[in-house]
């Protein structure tokens, strides 16, 4: 019996980018509310010309770690896993997440897929310990929660 070599992951990398000093500007200290982080990817991706879905990345005190730009989709669609959701927020040892992503055509109203999307990373947080604080469609001149809607 031959023995397989075996292999260890010691270290992951992770690409960090700055952000622009205009949306450091924007970004607020902490999430207190669902307007705070509607405005904020409001300005990161609400005039996308494709659908972007982001990851906000918090801390117990909700101020916010890291913001991933999980996929960049097409003009009216974007695939999300929660594997690559959720990969940003482990790697950033964050305690909660809030997920948002734009609707091109600047209609912020909420599909079944939307629903569907955001009910199974609610239950993939669930079992990992992240708890998803929220889901938000934002465009160019709105932008809903999910929370506040009642959906999650």
């Amino acid at each position: 019996m031959k023995l397989e070599t075996l292999i260890e992951v010691t270290r992951i990398k992770q690409e960090i980018k700055e952000v622009e000093e205009t949306y450091r500007n924007m970004m607020p200290n902490r999430i207190h509310s669902a307007s705070d982080a509607i405005n904020f990817t409001k300005a990161l991706i609400g005039d996308e010309d494709r659908e972007i879905f982001l990851v906000l990345c918090l801390n117990i005190k909700n101020e916010i770690t890291a913001v991933h730009r999980c996929h960049t989709g097409s003009i009216n669609a974007s695939i999300v896993h929660p594997r690559e959701v959720f990969k940003s927020a482990i790697l950033n040892n964050s305690a909660s997440i809030i997920v948002a992503h734009n609707h091109p055509s600047g209609d912020c109203q909420h599909s079944p897929e939307d629903i569907s999307v955001t009910k199974r990373l609610e239950e993939a947080g669930a079992i990992i310990g992240i708890e998803l604080l929220d889901s938000l469609i934002v465009s160019h001149k709105d932008g809903i929660s999910l929370r506040e809607k009642g959906i999650i």
